[in-house]
């Protein structure tokens, strides 16, 4: 039976989502002072874990996990959390507005990559795109700016990886469920940093109220990723996927309000026009799926 879109649902699920994503690297930053990074990116794909086999397993069982492509699924899961620990570590160093901004440029970086991964060709529009992508995260990052080198260098990084994780879940897409690439996404992250939790400094002991803060990461990034595959099932990728740049507004607002971190008008001009590059990309898509292309 075909599901009928609803399109304004879609676009409530959507902002609800990126609310949950902001208010993760909210509560991400702030733990991040006192806490080591490889901690709090265990934290959160753990209870990422157990929230999916507690509230889906009983229903799905076995068709939670299977797959026919275990290896692409392993590496697939890893950038991601290397995409974690890079964005956390830019959380620590940096400003939440610009890290963000900066990790934003990651659909630019997808453009460039396509090319040579997917054989998918560059038109006039997208070129376009990525030198606004970049000249943004230039006015950001920009020398001068008072951002730590250090900070910007992990969201860099973030950004490349992301990038390369988002190329192999097209490919992946195509055969596996949203919730099985969701799934092992966390089994993935959970389980190498379970693994590595012996040789993690910890630094001081949480207080409850530290545990509940890393326990609530984990909630709000599971239902953060499901409230954005939900959104997609209700209104197609080509009206979400300029929507998904109001995040950087929610982060400049979130930044302000709590940490007092307000970005200065050339970083948001970089903003802006990051912001600008990636909806020229969505529209550019739009285009092409219409024309039978993409």
């Amino acid at each position: 039976m075909t599901h009928t879109q609803r399109p304004l649902l879609g676009i409530g699920l959507a902002m609800a989502s990126l609310l949950l994503f902001v208010m993760l690297d909210v509560t991400t930053k702030h733990l991040s002072t006192r806490f080591p990074v490889p901690l709090l990116v265990w934290a959160r794909y753990t209870v990422h874990l157990l929230l999916m086999l507690v509230m889906l397993g009983p229903t799905l069982r076995t068709r939670l996990f299977i797959t026919r492509r275990p290896g692409l699924h392993l590496v697939r899961g890893l950038l991601l959390l290397t995409t974690s620990l890079c964005g956390v570590a830019a959380f620590q160093r940096m400003p939440l507005a610009e890290a963000t901004a900066i990790i934003f440029a990651s659909p630019v970086i997808v453009v460039l990559l396509a090319r040579p991964l997917l054989r998918e060709k560059i038109g006039a529009l997208r070129w376009l795109a990525v030198m606004l992508g970049f000249g943004g995260v230039l006015l950001v990052a920009r020398p001068g700016g008072g951002l730590v080198p250090e900070g910007i260098a992990f969201a860099l990084a973030a950004a490349v990886v992301y990038a390369l994780y988002q190329i192999l879940t097209r490919k992946l897409s195509s055969t596996e469920s949203p919730v099985t690439l969701l799934f092992h996404t966390a089994l993935i992250g959970s389980t190498l940093t379970t693994a590595a939790l012996p040789w993690m400094n910890h630094g001081p002991e949480p207080a409850l109220p530290d545990y509940v803060a890393m326990g609530a990461m984990g909630v709000l990034a599971g239902c953060g990723h499901f409230l954005l595959t939900r959104a997609f099932r209700e209104a197609p990728a080509s009206l979400l996927s300029p929507l998904l740049y109001v995040q950087l507004l929610w982060a400049t607002l979130f930044g302000w309000l709590i940490f007092d971190q307000l970005p200065d008008q050339v970083a948001l001009g970089g903003m802006l026009v990051i912001g600008t590059a990636g909806v020229l990309i969505a529209i550019d898509s739009r285009r092409l799926a219409r024309a039978g292309t993409a």
